[in-house]
C-alpha cells in the first residue's frame, strides 16, 4: 500500500474549513495536487478515477463556497464522492478504498458528518434534497439562501 502523495498545499487541509482559509488564487494548484491524489490512490486500490477526476473543480468549489457540513452536499453519484472524502478528514484511509474494512466507494453517513445521504448510482439527490427540506419545515426551522448559510445544493452527475 502506498502512502499518500506529498504535496504543499493538500498537505493543509484535514476539512473544508481549511479548504476555505486559501485564497482565492490558490484554488487552481489546489485541484491539481488534489487530481493527483486520486489518480495515485486509484491506481492502488482500482475505483471509478474518470468519473472523480471530472468533478474535482467542482468539489473545491463547493467545499469553498458553502459551509459543509452545516451547509448539506447531497452527491446524486457516490462514485464521484471521492474528491469530497479526501476534503473532508478521510485522505489518509484513502488507500483503503473499497477493501475489507476500509471506506466505502461511495457516500456513507456513517462515515463521515459531511455525508447526510447514502449515495450510491443516480437519479436520488432529488428526492433526498425534499426529504432534508421537508424535514427541516416539520421541525419548524426557517433557512435564508445566501452565501455560508444552511442550504442544500444537489450535485447530478447522470441520470435524469
Amino acid at each position: 500500500m502506498s502512502i499518500p502523495t506529498k504535496s504543499s498545499l493538500l498537505d493543509g487541509i484535514n476539512a473544508p474549513s481549511d479548504l476555505r482559509a486559501l485564497p482565492r488564487c490558490d484554488l487552481r494548484q489546489f485541484a491539481d495536487e488534489l487530481r493527483k491524489e486520486l489518480v495515485d490512490v486509484v491506481s492502488v486500490t482500482g475505483g471509478h478515477l474518470g468519473s472523480n477526476l471530472g468533478v474535482v473543480e467542482l468539489t473545491v468549489a463547493l467545499h469553498y463556497v458553502f459551509d459543509t457540513p452545516h451547509d448539506k452536499l447531497i452527491w446524486d453519484v457516490g462514485h464521484q464522492a471521492y474528491p469530497h472524502k479526501i476534503l473532508t478528514g478521510r485522505r489518509s484511509r484513502m488507500r483503503t478504498l473499497r477493501q475489507g474494512g476500509g471506506i466505502s466507494g461511495f457516500t456513507k453517513r456513517a462515515e463521515s458528518e459531511y455525508d447526510p445521504f447514502g449515495a450510491a448510482h443516480s437519479s436520488t439527490s432529488i428526492s433526498a434534497g425534499l426529504g432534508f427540506a421537508v424535514a427541516r419545515d416539520l421541525q419548524g426551522k426557517t433557512q435564508q439562501y445566501r452565501l455560508r448559510d444552511r442550504r442544500r445544493f444537489d450535485e447530478r452527475g447522470h441520470g435524469l
